[in-house]
């Protein structure tokens, strides 16, 4: 449950067969963070689990169908909304993609499929760059 000030969200590393990690650039039109590198995210809908939410905004942002492996982490951030602070936390998990034709909402924006050595030749944030390596992390256990 949301309290004022406070918001729920969830994000979606997705990993294929290959180990490469899906990044989405954003539209230039974005107020928040335009043209920047980054996982599909968003705000739970009310009585939304996270896993849910986050398979429902890789859908929305990506066109992709995916399947919850395991949640990887927890992360937050403060942001303002209409001149209020609002602090987020947003569920970490890592997903399996079960469809490959990735369809974007806007046309200026774009799409890769990154080894993890290539993360740094797009322009994504600490806080995206944060929420993948919270899955590699994950992964590598599982593999060890």
């Amino acid at each position: 449950m949301e309290t004022p000030g406070e918001r729920r969200l969830a994000a979606a590393v997705v990993m294929d067969e290959q180990g490469r990690v899906l990044l989405v650039r954003r539209s230039e039109r974005e107020r928040f963070l335009p043209r920047v590198w980054g996982v599909p995210c968003g705000k739970l809908e009310p009585g939304e689990s996270p896993g849910d939410g986050a398979l429902r905004e890789l859908k929305e942002e990506t066109g992709l169908l995916g399947e919850v492996v395991r949640r990887v982490g927890e992360s937050s951030f403060v942001s303002d909304y209409r001149g209020h602070e609002v602090k987020n936390w947003q569920a970490n998990f890592l997903v399996r993609p079960l469809t490959r034709l990735v369809t974007l909402p806007e046309a200026d924006q774009a799409y890769a499929w990154l080894a993890p050595a290539a993360l740094s030749t797009v322009d994504i944030d600490d806080y995206n760059l944060d929420v993948v390596r919270q899955a590699l992390t994950s992964q590598a256990l599982t593999n060890s």
